[in-house]
């Protein structure tokens, strides 16, 4: 049986009570035969040197390791994939730079390609296991509410994204090749659609601009602050609610608010109680 995560709610209090139970859901999806089975399969088959054409031929673990990288459903795609991996292997090549997908970047070099042969190390090996898991969860609660998956990638990645040290052109320019990234970044500053008609360069500028007025921040690697990130998210549920007219004082949110303003609002007690107020409203 497949898990499906439980949000109860939409919008901003769905999303914090997926953030209270978080830890609880995805150990159920974890747990689940499939996720299971996918993962031991993956450390088998990567547990030794494998040739990138069986690596490409076996979809199975394909699919794994671009979920891993948040690639997944992307199996289809291999004369790409296999031209990704070859460029990255040549040292001449821009083709990724240019490619401007901070995803595919970090599956090529994990997957970096001696003599046509992928070569990983057991902690490697481990570490994607555990990234196809949260990246198969996030999927999952996509299918369940995509803004909820949305504000998941985000929290995940906009650290990855922006960067100390690195210059504020690259930050943005990382930010505006993650799509999911910069969906919910348009959706919480309130950009046109029309602006994603405008240079990349006018894209970055403007997107600065924003993000600096409607945060409140200094620098663009501000961004990644953890009460700036929950500001993002909030700010991006809120934005998405007024555009789609969502009633804001359903039950359901009043139910939310009168418990995140109690204490204990994580413990297991206070869940089922939502939970009871949410399905008799």
């Amino acid at each position: 049986m497949v898990y499906q995560p439980v949000i109860p709610l939409a919008g901003y209090g769905g999303w914090k009570f997926l953030e209270s139970t978080f830890d609880k859901q995805f150990e159920g999806y974890s747990d689940s035969a499939g996720v299971k089975n996918d993962r031991a399969y993956f450390e088998d088959k990567m547990s030794s040197p494998i040739s990138m054409e069986d690596f490409l031929s076996d979809k199975r673990l394909l699919r794994i390791a671009l979920t891993a990288f948040d690639l997944g459903g992307e199996e289809w795609k291999v004369g790409f994939i296999r031209h990704v991996m070859e460029e990255n292997a040549d040292p001449e090549s821009t083709f990724l730079k240019r490619l401007n997908n901070q995803s595919y970047t970090n599956f090529a070099t994990t997957f970096g390609l001696n003599d046509g042969m992928i070569s990983l190390s057991a902690d490697t090996i481990s570490t994607l296991a555990d990234d196809f898991e949260l990246a198969g969860f996030r999927s999952a609660v996509g299918e369940v509410d995509n803004n909820m998956k949305l504000s998941l990638n985000y929290q995940a990645k906009i650290g990855e994204l922006v960067r100390e040290g690195s210059s504020d052109s690259a930050n943005l320019y990382r930010i505006l090749g993650d799509v999911p990234v910069r969906t919910m970044l348009e959706t919480a500053l309130n950009l046109p659609t029309s602006w994603q008609e405008l240079d990349v360069d006018r894209q970055a500028e403007i997107l600065k601009e924003r993000m600096l007025s409607v945060f409140s921040i200094s620098r663009v690697t501000d961004i990644t602050n953890e009460d700036v990130v929950e500001k993002a998210i909030q700010r991006f549920h809120t934005m998405d609610s007024i555009l789609n007219g969502q009633e804001s004082l359903s039950s359901g949110s009043v139910a939310l608010t009168l418990l995140n303003n109690a204490a204990g609002f994580g413990s297991s007690a206070s869940q089922n109680l939502f939970l009871s107020i949410v399905s008799s409203g």
